[in-house]
């Protein structure tokens, strides 16, 4: 197991709360999270720290899972105080979000960095105060025609739909990976053939 884990993890999952954006692109955080809770055997989401949280263990590892529900924009919020109640340092926090910047069906880590404009990172990094925290990209690509804010609040195509819950098993499988070998060993894994692990 990677050692910056082996006293927990905070594992984030991006999203817009109620009815009218479940299925839409700007949740595939909440996705990828809902199928690793299902996953890890996750018995029910508790409401605190602005969100829905459950504590479990993934592959023995000690994890809290996290779901803002204040809206895409005042995530940080959410992450902030869950974080400071559990001890949870930057490199021990990971954000599942949507990612504009990479085709639909892509899944990248990444370290640190900048946050490409998405709302989500930025009101994390403002509200933590740092941006050394791990992402898993679950792209969703760039709209042909239209604004980019209307798009991700939109529906996944029924092409994509076909497909969407491969493409969320990827996102668990990053996560997962990320806990057990370490974001370097998850990011030589994972951003090396478009996105998805080598499952040998």
């Amino acid at each position: 197991m990677a050692r910056v884990f082996e006293t927990g993890a905070l594992v984030v999952g991006l999203g817009n709360p109620g009815a009218e954006y479940a299925r839409t692109r700007h949740n595939f955080g909440f996705f990828v999270i809902d199928e690793l809770f299902g996953q890890a055997g996750g018995i029910s989401w508790q409401e605190k720290f602005k969100g829905a949280f459950c504590r479990l263990r993934v592959d023995r590892l000690p994890v809290t899972l996290l779901k803002p529900m204040t809206y895409m924009n005042r995530s940080g919020s959410s992450v902030a105080r869950a974080a400071q109640f559990f001890d949870y340092s930057p490199p021990q926090i990971i954000v599942v979000h949507d990612e504009v910047d990479l085709e639909f069906g892509t899944v990248r880590v990444k370290c640190g960095g900048g946050t490409a404009g998405h709302k989500g990172l930025i009101s994390i990094k403002q509200q933590i105060g740092n941006a050394e925290f791990i992402r898993v990209r679950m792209g969703i690509g760039r709209p042909v025609h239209g604004d980019v804010s209307d798009y991700v609040l939109s529906r996944f195509s029924t092409e994509q739909e076909i497909i969407l819950m491969d493409i969320i098993g990827r996102g668990v499988n990053a996560v997962t990976h990320i806990l057990t070998s370490g974001a370097t060993a998850a990011m030589n894994e994972f951003n090396k053939r478009g996105g998805e692990a080598n499952e040998s």
